[in-house]
């Protein structure tokens, strides 16, 4: 049960807001100091959701907690759902739609993160640092190991040039990186300042990368975007980096290429299924695979919990039905 309140005057004055996963201290306080009860599901209580989403007036989630539809009808006092991240995959938009619950997500907070730890991962797969690291641990001197290579001069093809996208493109541009980008909708002014070319057709795009990294929405159009025939087209040896959500590079298609050394390497930060049951991709040689952790900053967390926090209080104050005090 969501944990009482004083009184139900005390109650009928403020809008109560359930944090089911993980969320900044500076989050829960801005939506303190603005009138909301907040609560946290208790850790292991998770087949409890639906109950202690009964009682709240917004939901603050992550990546763990999945709203759908019949969450949704299970909380009918829910005006508002807040995805603590960029992403809103996990929430059954159009059943909230229907309801008309507001979906807030944070799509600036983490984009700094995101990018750093994508460009990361293309180094680590470059050089193949995550692998000799390896070797040494188990105190060997990996010298004879092949030659990585280098990112100056090569071709870096970014699919969806948004946030993080364009943050990717700064780096590869410090690193003297040649830059393509495709988008179905071109930030014209971002094109010109760092100095990148657009390629509308992907699969030019394709063949002429050395490296890809995708920065796009999980959605029913991107699902399977980059799938066998795609990873064909790009050169030999060619390096593939995903840290925007699995499901949009082929997981199957993207080992089997690997295997044949069609692709020379990935970095990998998300996957089809989280947390994994198959280990196949991430334990690959030739892959460098971190468990999602591409904002988990300790800056990114607190940008993050501060603005979904903003966006949930501005969503419930436009609800005509709550009060905030």
């Amino acid at each position: 049960m969501v944990r009482q309140v004083a009184s139900a005057a005390e109650s009928s004055k403020k809008v109560r807001v359930l944090v089911t996963d993980s969320l900044h201290p500076a989050g829960w306080e801005l939506l303190k100091s603005e009138g909301a009860m907040v609560d946290q599901l208790p850790d292991g209580r998770r087949d409890d959701l639906f109950a202690y989403a009964a009682r709240v007036d917004a939901l603050v989630i992550r990546t763990a907690t999945k709203v759908t539809r019949e969450l949704l009808a299970a909380a009918p006092s829910v005006k508002v759902v807040g995805r603590a991240g960029a992403g809103v995959d996990n929430v059954d938009v159009a059943a909230a739609g229907e309801r008309g619950v507001v979906v807030v997500n944070a799509p600036e907070a983490n984009a700094v993160s995101a990018a750093e730890h994508a460009f990361g991962l293309m180094l680590s797969v470059a050089r193949g640092i995550a692998r000799v690291d390896r070797e040494l641990k188990q105190q060997r001197w990996p010298r004879a190991v092949p030659l990585g290579v280098e990112l100056a001069g090569r071709t870096l093809g970014i699919v969806g040039f948004g946030r993080v996208g364009q943050r990717v493109a700064v780096r590869a541009r410090a690193f003297e990186m040649a830059v393509l980008v495709n988008d179905p909708v071109i930030d014209t002014g971002a094109v010109a300042s760092i100095g990148v070319e657009v390629v509308p057709d992907i699969e030019r795009l394709l063949g002429r990368s050395d490296c890809l990294t995708v920065h796009v929405p999980l959605d029913a159009e991107t699902r399977g975007l980059i799938g066998a025939r795609e990873l064909s087209l790009l050169p030999p040896g060619a390096l593939v980096i995903n840290c925007a959500r699995g499901g949009i590079i082929d997981e199957q298609a993207l080992l089997v290429a690997l295997d044949s050394r069609a692709v020379g390497g990935a970095g990998i930060d998300v996957f089809e299924t989280e947390p994994l049951t198959d280990f196949d991709l991430a334990g690959h040689p030739c892959v460098v695979a971190t468990p999602h952790l591409g904002a988990s900053t300790e800056a990114a967390k607190e940008r993050v919990g501060i603005e979904i926090a903003r966006n949930v209080l501005d969503a419930l104050r436009k609800a005509s039905s709550v009060d905030l005090g």
